[in-house]
């Protein structure tokens, strides 16, 4: 009963707080308040936009309360989808996401606030939604059923402290927004600027792991959990599977998995979360048919370390059978082969493998020395080698090595031992070729490029080199095929697939499309001069010659020291005279 300067009243509530704030503030407690500053200022923007009031906020939390449930969950909505859009400007571990749960109930309201059960109710919704996720009760889910376009999944009944009956809970399905915002995901599938289509056979995403950890330095850990699912899954030609640069675009995201799945072409998802404490790990999967957003499976595993290995078969194995892929002969072998056997060494290659994802000069460099320490710990393994070859190989084609024969030769005798411990390592066969072109031996690289996608028909990284190496060696509309499906594989890829792709446009002299293709490549990492390169070769190509200064300015500005004529001499076209004519139409544009 309302005591004297109380009111009794059915309110819509809205409670929010913010994910990791004291790791946040451990970590730069300056920009951690800056970020906290702003996003008050964002809560209560669109807060009043929506009719509403701010309650309280106290510490990292937000209440706030509305006489309309829909302007409630309008305002939840509009909330987590801009924090979402400047959090992609961020670097990860300086990103700050909130949990919002919204219930509508009868509340207590006096000078100081707002108290009662539907405000508890709220904040165990909070606590129980994904970070930059909302979930809402039966009674805001009913309420706004037919009024707002948005999507919903049952969560089932939950507890909650001092409520007699549970809660039947929503977690809303935010639809992201547009490309600007969003990232444009699967953009350009084979570079032709619309989502890609279901295949006829089964295709798989296999997102991001979450890092429940409560240490943001451990993600890298979850993130290596779901790629090795994602290279295992490669082997089968059974099935397509996207690459992890693409399905790794939603990491942090609340997105609708259908959407996910019209953005990416495919039918299934598998999404999970590793929660690693001391020498234990508890991972959860489950596997999604897209389309539709019903769960075909869902399982939890909790184990040692030391059984990583058989962990990892377990999950991708439940996920064939759920597909009903059939392996044909002598994949199930490979499928299943395993190296690492040390817990310590596969946690640094797995670090090793994040910072190469990078791309970048000093990631690059940091990697090959993580992929050493993996050597060190586990010689009989091929993964330490092929790690260390790739970064070596990267090193001299992207001409920051110091003594580029000498690291060449040292990614070659790598490669070579990764062979020796496994002849079947898909990744070596690649890099292998890659190293090849850049001594003149194009029959031999073609050759183990045709043996690295043999053995691994779906992954997008052997495809993108394969389509590299047949590229260099004059088979062009075998580098556009090659590239197309890398690109399809992973449809958010490295700007270096799309500019593989690009050059063998321009080598078709299908100028257009090669000029589309790279002006993407260099709007997704403006910085990477092997796109802003390639764009030019073909503005010259075409005749364009004030796009192509206009290029070659951009260029010297990013790079002072970066020389034209270096730069095209150091390509590994298997003809000279491709290279001739490159510089010929340098020359021709006015840009050397």
């Amino acid at each position: 009963m309302a005591t004297s300067g109380t009111q009794r009243k059915l309110t819509a509530i809205l409670s929010a707080d913010a994910v990791g704030y004291s790791r946040l503030m451990q970590d730069d407690e300056e920009a951690t308040l800056r970020a906290l500053t702003e996003s008050r200022t964002l809560f209560a923007d669109h807060v009043r936009e929506n009719r509403g009031r701010i309650v309280n906020t106290p510490g990292d939390s937000v209440l706030a309360e509305f006489a309309s449930v829909v302007d409630a969950l309008k305002c939840a909505v509009a909330i987590q989808q801009e924090l979402a859009g400047r959090n992609r400007h961020l670097p990860e571990q300086r990103r700050m996401h909130y949990r919002i749960g919204v219930n509508l109930g009868d509340v207590l309201v006096d000078a100081d606030g707002i108290y009662g059960d539907g405000v508890n109710i709220a904040a165990r919704l909070e606590s129980l939604a994904e970070p930059g996720g909302i979930c809402v009760s039966r009674t805001v889910h009913d309420q706004v059923s037919g009024k707002l376009s948005l999507g919903f999944e049952y969560l089932g009944e939950k507890p909650v402290k001092n409520i007699a009956q549970p809660v039947r809970v929503y977690r809303v399905l935010i639809e992201t927004p547009p490309r600007e915002e969003a990232g444009l995901v699967a953009q350009n599938a084979a570079g032709r600027g619309e989502a890609p289509h279901l295949p006829e056979m089964p295709s798989i995403a296999v997102l991001a792991f979450e890092n429940m950890s409560g240490d943001a330095e451990q993600g890298y850990f979850s993130d290596g959990i779901a790629e090795d699912i994602i290279t295992d899954l490669s082997k089968l030609s059974g099935l397509l599977v996207i690459a992890r640069n693409s399905s790794f675009a939603f990491k942090g995201r609340a997105v609708d998995t259908r959407q996910i799945g019209r953005e990416l072409g495919v039918r299934y998802l598998l999404e999970g979360s590793v929660r690693k404490a001391g020498n234990r790990v508890r991972i959860t999967a489950q596997l999604v048919d897209a389309q539709s957003g019903r769960h075909l499976w869902a399982e939890r595993y909790d184990r040692d370390l030391e059984d990583m290995f058989a962990l990892q078969d377990e999950i991708t194995e439940e996920v064939v059978t759920a597909l009903n892929v059939t392996l044909v002969a002598g994949e199930q072998a490979r499928l299943w082969r395993k190296s690492l056997k040390n817990p310590k060494a596969r946690e640094v290659y797995y670090q090793g493998r994040s910072l190469l994802n990078q791309g970048t000069r000093e990631a690059t460099a940091q990697a090959s020395r993580l992929f050493r320490q993996v050597i060190e710990w586990e010689p009989d393994s091929p993964l330490g080698y092929a790690g260390t070859a790739w970064a070596q190989w990267r090193e001299v084609f992207r001409g920051w090595s110091r003594s580029p024969a000498e690291d060449l030769h040292a990614a070659m005798e790598l490669v070579q031992q990764a062979l020796e411990r496994d002849g079947d390592h898909a990744a070596a066969h690649a890099i292998l070729g890659c190293c090849l072109i850049l001594t003149g031996r194009h029959e031999q690289a073609l050759t183990h490029a045709e043996r690295a996608v043999t053995l691994t028909p779906n992954g997008a990284d052997v495809a993108m080199f394969a389509g590299h190496i047949t590229l260099y060696s004059g088979q062009v509309e075998q580098a556009i095929a090659l590239s197309q499906r890398a690109i399809r594989l992973c449809p958010v890829c490295p700007p270096f697939y799309k500019t593989t792709l690009g050059v063998a446009y321009r080598e078709a002299r299908r100028y257009d499309e090669g000029i589309a293709v790279l002006r993407e490549a260099v709007a997704s990492e403006p910085e990477f001069l092997p796109a802003r390169f390639a764009l030019l070769t073909v503005y010259c190509a075409a005749g364009r010659y004030d796009e192509a200064q206009a290029t070659a300015r951009e260029i010297r500005r990013i790079d002072p020291l970066f020389s034209l004529v270096d730069y095209a001499n150091r390509l590994p076209h298997r003809d000279q005279a491709v290279r001739d004519r490159i510089l010929i139409d340098l020359e021709k544009a006015g840009v050397i």
